[in-house]
């Protein structure tokens, strides 16, 4: 069950380690680079806090993606401002700075247990905490850090789509936590949708969306020149412009700016 929470609550609050949340509640954790956040997050975060009465969806950008780390990301606080820009609207969506970089020496990856932990501390106890995330990402969870106290640690919730089977959920968990061959053969029949439990994980599968976007697509569509509306909110657009990310040459544009007005991003 899902009520609302007193009018204390704000990120700031929750960064804070505020308190003054009266009722239990259903939140959702929205982790990602969101480089940038585009449509299709939006309507998975709507369709997820509809099936699952989430009173609050937090969309946390990571600051180093430990599986990303090679790819070049678009700096932390452009992606938060984008995230702020695309979620002003919806009254439960709250952009989150929790994985904010601190110091330059300290940076380090950021792992979503680690996430959901702090997280869980800063919450009431009897608030129920879920992991969303899409169902491509999902694939690799086997090989997040900590995979295993992870999935027993927070339900997930996968936004799924056609092409996917239950038995490519149950192939994605750690070896330790999949079902037997016979009920893993039995999985290929079925569609992944529904809830599935198995090997102490629990998985809400969403069913697809109509909302398809790619951000490596958008990228391209950036640097091409091409017109974004059709993917990113526009307040994400006009960010995206004025801000002139994602151009060719944009990074070496920008430093040289900064590196002009003695200034270091």
């Amino acid at each position: 069950m899902s009520a609302a929470h007193t009018a204390c609550g704000t990120d700031d609050s929750l960064m804070a380690g505020g308190r003054c949340k009266l009722y239990a509640m259903n939140v959702a954790i929205f982790g990602g680079t969101f480089d940038p956040i585009h449509r299709g997050h939006i309507a998975v975060a709507r369709a997820a806090a509809e099936a699952y009465d989430l009173g609050r969806i937090y969309f946390v950008p990571a600051d180093i993606p430990p599986h990303k780390q090679r790819r070049a990301i678009t700096p932390f606080f452009h992606r938060y401002a984008m995230v702020a820009l695309a979620t002003q609207s919806e009254r439960n969506f709250f952009p989150s700075l929790l994985e904010a970089p601190g110091e330059e020496a300290l940076r380090a990856p950021s792992y979503s247990i680690e996430t959901v932990r702090r997280f869980r501390s800063l919450l009431p106890r009897s608030d129920k905490v879920y992991f969303l995330i899409g169902i491509d990402a999902f694939m690799d969870v086997g090989k997040w850090y900590q995979a295993e106290a992870l999935l027993r640690e927070v339900e997930f919730i996968v936004a799924s789509r056609p092409g996917f089977s239950l038995a490519d959920v149950a192939q994605a968990l750690p070896e330790a936590m999949r079902p037997p061959d016979q009920v893993a053969d039995a999985f290929k029949k079925r569609a992944a949708k529904g809830k599935m439990a198995v090997g102490g994980a629990v998985i809400h599968l969403l069913p697809r969306l109509n909302e398809a976007a790619s951000a490596t697509e958008i990228r391209k569509a950036a640097q091409s020149g091409r017109s974004l509306a059709r993917w990113l909110p526009e307040a994400v657009v006009e960010y995206v412009k004025k801000m002139h990310l994602y151009e060719e040459n944009a990074a070496h544009r920008r430093d040289s700016r900064l590196r002009a007005r003695g200034l270091r991003l």
